[in-house]
């Protein structure tokens, strides 16, 4: 249980309003090193509120989303933070990040943390390729010392563009789609173009990958390979991924730790196989009332 011995983010206290909304309230959870973490909940229930909370695209109303790159990212040791330190993105140590302090772009290079979003945001008209190179644009452009040293097509310049082609193919060797890569990404087929995401994302060299649905419109053999893609991803980096996700066939083969959400509140948290039997999980997927809840939880389900 890497979540409770070894987290790399904590979501502490975690809430997010908006006007008399309330979309989560009060949600504390560990992500593990290495580990895959679903978060799981019945439509509206503030999943893509939470991803978008860690990834800066909201700011929360209260709460801390510390991201450690070194030790773990322990909630208590975060709560005893000198004012001076709070007035920083970072924590105590330069390898402790506060999302919630954060830009969303700071979230991305600095913290390292990649997201892939429920709707394929890729660029259809480039090249499969070139969707790789872009993920890659800061690196370039440093080299480049912005601009002037790839026109001029400086040493330095050229050996980072080398590196990146290098890292872009290496990625499409391990998504399978090598033979695409001068294709335009917008005629890649809907699976395909999902692993696309997913490699342009694993291009940005993150400590935390973010998945929003990564299994939404594939079949079962495209789930299947889905799910061996991200385990095989996680085996060679080490990357923690955390995911939303509705297909619970996927869910419960690929998780290491499981949390699930009901109206922006968590209600179960644990390994894939307790969650799945927790009595206020199953309420919560197929509507059943508090009553039933209570004689479920005491063992006395009526037929």
């Amino acid at each position: 249980m890497r979540w409770l011995s070894e987290p790399l983010l904590a979501v502490d206290h975690l809430s997010m309003r908006f006007g008399g909304l309330v979309a989560i309230n009060d949600l504390s959870f560990t992500v593990g090193r290495g580990d895959i973490t679903a978060l799981i909940g019945p439509n509206g229930a503030g999943k893509t509120t939470v991803f978008n909370c860690i990834t800066g695209f909201y700011k929360p109303t209260s709460g801390r989303l510390a991201l450690s790159h070194g030790g773990p990212a322990d909630p208590a040791a975060v709560a005893t933070l000198t004012r001076s330190d709070k007035k920083r993105t970072h924590g105590a140590t330069p390898e402790l990040f506060l999302l919630e302090r954060m830009p969303d772009h700071a979230i991305a290079s600095e913290a390292r943390v990649a997201r892939t979003f429920q709707n394929i945001r890729l660029f259809p008209g480039m090249t499969v390729l070139e969707n790789l190179i872009v993920a890659q644009h800061k690196t370039l452009m440093a080299a480049s010392d912005y601009s002037l040293g790839g026109i001029l097509g400086l040493a330095k310049y050229r050996a980072a563009e080398h590196k990146a082609l290098e890292l872009a193919r290496a990625w499409l060797e391990v998504v399978g789609l090598v033979e695409r890569a001068d294709d335009p990404a917008g005629d890649l087929p809907y699976g395909a173009q999902r692993r696309l995401e997913i490699a342009r994302a694993m291009c940005t060299n993150p400590v935390l990958l973010c998945l929003d649905e990564p299994a939404a419109g594939l079949n079962n053999r495209e789930s299947a390979e889905l799910t061996r893609l991200l385990r095989g991803i996680r085996a060679q980096t080490g990357v923690s991924i955390l995911l939303i996700e509705h297909d619970m066939s996927v869910v419960m083969d690929i998780s290491d730790h499981v949390v699930v959400i009901e109206y922006g509140v968590k209600i179960a948290d644990g390994t894939a196989d307790a969650v799945k039997n927790d009595p206020k999980v199953i309420a919560a997927y197929l509507g059943v009332d508090d009553e039933e809840v209570a004689a479920a939880a005491a063992g006395s389900v009526r037929p």
